[in-house]
């Protein structure tokens, strides 16, 4: 197996574990579309639980998956030994959100040894249409895995 084939696998496990074991995420029914080297898609099929008081997509629905996104796109990246947490998002929500889905699309617009930087935008599908209604720039510290 060449270098190039071992790394894709590496990160292949790592977004996968970062979905498979986190249970917030999977309740939340948040699910991977697709990943690449600093890159994630991810969608999220809207139910009534998503929706604050007005029948919009609640903000914190919208961070939680673009921070989620942002996470998957930075493992890709990451080197072996090593996992990355959070340490700060903004997000702007640029419109109110009803829909049938999100999809959220984060890429990584810096990986770093110790802090890696993405940008995360998450879209709102009703019909045919695809509008942009919030984005987040997601800073993680990478982290040297204890065990």
């Amino acid at each position: 197996m060449s270098e190039d084939e071992r790394v894709t696998k590496r990160a292949a496990s790592e977004v996968a574990r970062v979905f498979d074991d986190a249970p917030f995420i999977a309740g939340l029914g948040l699910g991977l579309e697709s990943t690449g080297p600093g890159a994630c898609v991810t969608t999220l099929a809207l139910e009534r639980r998503h929706l604050q008081q007005d029948g919009f997509v609640h903000a914190g629905v919208q961070a939680t998956m673009a921070d989620h996104t942002a996470g998957a796109a930075a493992s890709t990246l990451v080197p072996d030994g090593c996992f990355v947490l959070t340490s700060g998002f903004t997000i702007n929500l640029l419109r109110a959100a009803r829909g049938k889905r999100l999809v959220c699309r984060a890429k990584v617009l810096k990986a770093g040894r110790h802090v890696t930087v993405v940008e995360s935008e998450v879209f709102c599908v009703a019909g045919a249409d695809e509008t942009l209604v919030s984005k987040a720039v997601v800073t993680l510290a990478v982290v040297a895995r204890l065990t």
